[in-house]
């Protein structure tokens, strides 16, 4: 077999890789509870089947290597931007988390950030009075 052969081959099974994270993706957006959890499942499986699949596509057609590269960036670029956008859109309109959640690390962050916000408030009264 020739090395384009060969090329073709594992380009294949790269970009077959990458449609099973698509698939499991998909599989996951159904099962998951909640809209959280379904963001994180549809953003890491779809990243890593996108990036997979265009990694195949470059050993099949190696010409297309610099697109291919670029687009690759830009999903990896985007793709966990846009889902981290939706998920703080999704809990600062209160869509609900699922009852067998047990921690929500954004609400004891904020919780954090009104308590120092309201001591620094006290201070500031505090030396201005002086």
């Amino acid at each position: 077999m020739s090395e384009n052969n060969w090329n073709e081959i594992i380009g294949g099974f790269i970009a077959i890789g990458g449609s099973l994270f698509l698939v499991l993706g998909s599989i996951g957006l159904v099962r998951m509870p909640d809209a959280y959890n379904r963001i994180q499942a549809g953003t890491k499986a779809s990243t890593l089947g996108t990036i997979l699949s265009l990694t195949g596509i470059i050993f099949i057609v190696p010409d297309w290597f610099g697109k291919l590269l670029l687009l690759i960036l830009f999903v990896l670029i985007t793709n966990p931007v846009s889902s981290h956008v939706l998920a703080r859109a999704a809990y600062y309109t209160k869509v609900p988390l699922t009852g067998i959640t047990k921690v929500d690390k954004l609400k004891e962050t904020l919780e954090v950030e009104e308590s120092r916000k309201a001591h620094l408030k006290k201070v500031r009264i505090q030396k201005e009075e002086e």
